[in-house]
């Protein structure tokens, strides 16, 4: 298995967009499973409270292997009155709603395998935060708020670990472009992460792929940065990093255009690109304390052309820009603050509509775009009625298609899916999660039953809600694909019915390390095979229908590069066109040291 690494990036992993490795032993495990929308047939669990934090980890090296970070609660579901037998660990990925409503703020789960936090700060985890609450929650935070703690950015490979469910309720020094390592260079070292692209392949094996290019990440502040967004077209990989926006060609690595930089640091962006690749970045309006995450820009991924861009205002009191959610659904941008969202046309940047507070003191928490516009809010806060609601918002007038309220004590943590809809949900006082389906209507479907800790890559969020912030999980119009935490052997990927919640088959990872999933395509699960020190990485196909699943491996990364690509301390992937793509989500800052910002790896 691989080893943790010394020494993590300073400063949390970035936050809003955004998934871990393994757990250790000793862990606390998840909160039993329930059932938030209705009688489960399982009973009352019988397990209690997690067990206490275990000491913290030792230092990990820099830039190498996932940090360690405490396990998740077992699951009970927020929809039944009766709790589910299972108690494990849930997927580590609640975020922590934005404190003045709703829930009060909480530890996001912690991932097997998740870098140990930072000192204090932004959490630099690899996007697998385990929930922590209680004590365990303030431990996190002493510790240096990461994911092992409480972070928000970098933390890719932080794996949440989840159970199965149960019942619940009824329901700022100018950054430097990345070196080009894509050929040969003697003065391009730096460690592994300065091995350019010959070197990566040296040696390389038959039968195995070859890195087709590198790219060295630019200078950060001392404290870290984030580098969260990744995006590829039939033309390019787009990378934010910092301050910047570069753009390589996707088979040789070479400079498309830019980069493009910005007075101040990026602070948000869309995870997804829309038909005709576009995306928006928002970035600070300042560098004091008092600078708030409000300014947009549209750009095209393919020319690098700006579009329109705007300042986004404050809400009323208490809702403001300092931090801000991107999301896009067709050719809506939503963009979220604390208790309020505004959407705007993306071609235009037309005002489309605003999701403000509405009924019974139900703010707008967070949201969740792509085939969708899924919005969760937070109502009657700090009353006998305190609770969750959930809507689909028509993305062109944002009128309401449907609203699932979420029983008292449930908080919605991620959406795992919105097309269709899947949501994790933990209840802080039960210490239980849940995963649970709704239909098209909004009207409760299924809910995850299968006795088993689920390990997605989730990132942290602390102040805000990280909806669409988890990896290492992929739907069709019919199953939920979750990947089981590897401890002692190969981890699992299980393939859940969603409308029975149970288990439809399982399949092992062809290594001794964890296997997430990351897309289905073309009648087959997309899944990628993490790396160990002495072997690269793979990504391998699974039919999905009949009786066989086993594994065929599409891409097996060469051994050279087994250090580089199991060196990003958080990071993002993508398999496109025969090629797979590897980023990291937070920059370390560390001036001894030379770190990656970008690997693409084909035949």
């Amino acid at each position: 298995m691989t080893q943790p690494p010394s020494q993590p990036p300073q400063g949390p992993p970035p936050g809003g967009f955004g998934p871990p490795p393994e757990t250790p032993q000793g862990v606390p495990q998840g909160p039993p499973q329930g059932s938030p929308y209705g009688a489960s047939p399982y009973g009352t669990s019988p397990y209690g409270d997690p067990p206490p934090l275990p000491p913290a980890p030792p230092t990990p090296q820099p830039g190498y292997g996932y940090p360690q970070q405490p396990g998740p609660y077992a699951q009970p579901g927020p929809y039944g009155a009766q709790s589910g037998p299972y108690a494990q660990q849930p997927a580590a990925y609640g975020a922590a709603p934005t404190p003045g409503y709703g829930y009060p703020d909480r530890q996001p789960p912690q991932f097997p395998g998740a870098p140990v936090p930072p000192p204090p700060s932004r959490s630099p985890f690899k996007g697998r935060p385990a929930l922590m609450l209680g004590a365990a929650v303030a431990a996190l935070l002493v510790i240096g708020g990461t994911v092992y703690a409480v972070t928000s950015g970098g933390g890719d490979d932080d794996k949440p670990v989840a159970g199965g469910s149960e019942a619940g309720p009824d329901l700022s020094a100018p950054a430097s472009g990345p070196a080009d390592t894509g050929k040969s260079d003697d003065d391009a070292g730096g460690g592994a992460a300065g091995a350019d692209s010959d070197d990566l392949n040296k040696g390389r094996k038959a039968g195995e792929s070859k890195v087709l290019w590198s790219k060295d990440a630019p200078d950060a502040p001392a404290s870290g940065a984030d580098a969260n967004g990744m995006w590829i077209t039939d033309k390019v990989a787009v990378k934010a990093a910092y301050k910047e926006v570069f753009a390589f060609g996707v088979g040789n690595g070479d400079v498309a255009w830019g980069p493009i930089t910005f007075p101040q640091k990026i602070c948000a962006v869309t995870p997804q690109k829309s038909a005709d690749d576009k995306i928006v970045v928002a970035y600070m309006s300042g560098a004091s304390e008092r600078a708030k995450c409000n300014k947009l820009q549209v750009l095209d991924l393919n020319t690098g052309a700006k579009g329109w861009s705007a300042e986004v205002a404050d809400g009323a009191l208490f809702d403001s820009a300092l931090s801000v959610e991107l999301t896009l659904t067709g050719t809506t941008l939503m963009v979220g603050r604390s208790q309020s969202g505004t959407a705007y046309d993306l071609n235009t940047g037309a005002k489309l509509f605003d999701k403000v507070k509405y009924g019974a003191a139900c703010f707008p928490a967070a949201f969740a775009g792509g085939a969708r516009l899924i919005v969760v809010s937070s109502c009657g806060a700090s009353t006998s009625t305190e609770h969750d609601e959930v809507q689909e918002l028509d993305p062109r007038t944002g009128a309401a298609r449907w609203t699932r309220p979420i029983p008292k004590g449930w908080a919605v943590g991620r959406t795992y899916s919105v097309d269709p809809v899947v949501l994790y949900l933990t209840n802080e006082d039960k210490k239980s999660w849940n995963i649970s389906t709704l239909k098209d209507d909004g009207s409760f479907r299924s809910e995850v039953s299968v006795d088993e800790s689920f390990a997605p890559v989730c990132g942290w969020a602390i102040l805000e809600r990280d909806l669409q912030g988890c990896q290492g999980v992929a739907t069709d119009t019919d199953t939920l694909y979750l990947p089981t935490k590897a401890t002692s052997g190969a981890g699992e990927i299980v393939a859940i019915d969603l409308a029975t919640g149970k288990a439809k088959w399982r399949v092992k990872s062809p290594a001794e390390e964890s296997m997430l999933p990351l897309k289905v395509e073309s009648g087959a699960l997309i899944a990628y095979v993490e790396p160990s020190y002495d072997a690269g990485g793979q990504v391998v196909s699974i039919p999905v229908t009949g009786s066989g699943h086993t594994p065929t491996t599409l891409l097996k990364n060469p051994t050279a590069a087994a250090d580089v690509e199991n060196g990003f301390y958080s990071k993002e992937y993508d398999w496109v066109d025969g090629r797979f793509y590897l980023s990291t989500t937070r920059l370390s800052g560390r001036d001894d040291q030379k770190e990656k910002l970008m690997l693409a790896f084909g035949k």
